[in-house]
């Protein structure tokens, strides 16, 4: 069950993130062209509620500068952003990063996540593979109405209860 809850946080908070960069990263990439030049990552940094100290920041733009010639892509920018912003944001959760997380393991999006879906979840965002009666004690412990599935009420429950 710890498991469970430790990837689902990790899913809402990845969601969270990503949504988070992907937005910043198209308010500075002023002309679309899908970079970012390394003099506005400081602007960026700080738009997205990060405060670099001076020093980090001379990295950064060191980095940025000799490993991509100056500007800085999507992929490489989450690289990064995306470690230092999943502290900074681990608080903010929404309906939005909750949904995000409850599709990781809804692979049919049919609204439920059966056992199956459970047990590959678990495999592939945990890299844990859970024996039958593992999963069915946390099926058992999150499937509130006892219909076989997790709905997503369920899921935010056994979220909310962190």
């Amino acid at each position: 069950m710890r498991a469970l809850r430790s990837v689902c946080c990790y899913s809402v908070s990845f969601c969270k993130l990503e949504r988070h960069l992907q937005e910043a990263f198209k308010e500075f990439d002023y002309d679309a062209d899908g970079f970012i030049h390394y003099k506005d990552i400081a602007d960026c940094m700080r738009t997205m509620g990060y405060m670099p100290t001076e020093m980090e920041l001379i990295e950064i733009i060191q980095q940025i500068k000799m490993r991509w010639g100056g500007h800085v892509d999507f992929d490489d920018f989450c690289q990064l952003m995306g470690p230092r912003m999943l502290a900074e944001t681990a608080n903010m959760v929404g309906l939005k990063e909750l949904r995000c997380a409850f599709k990781q393991f809804d692979c049919d999006g049919d609204g439920k996540i059966t056992l199956d879906e459970l047990k590959e979840g678990m495999k592939t965002l945990l890299g844990e593979k859970l024996k039958k009666g593992e999963l069915e004690e946390i099926l058992a412990d999150i499937d509130l109405n006892k219909d076989g599935n997790i709905d997503f009420d369920e899921f935010v429950m056994m979220l909310s209860a962190l």
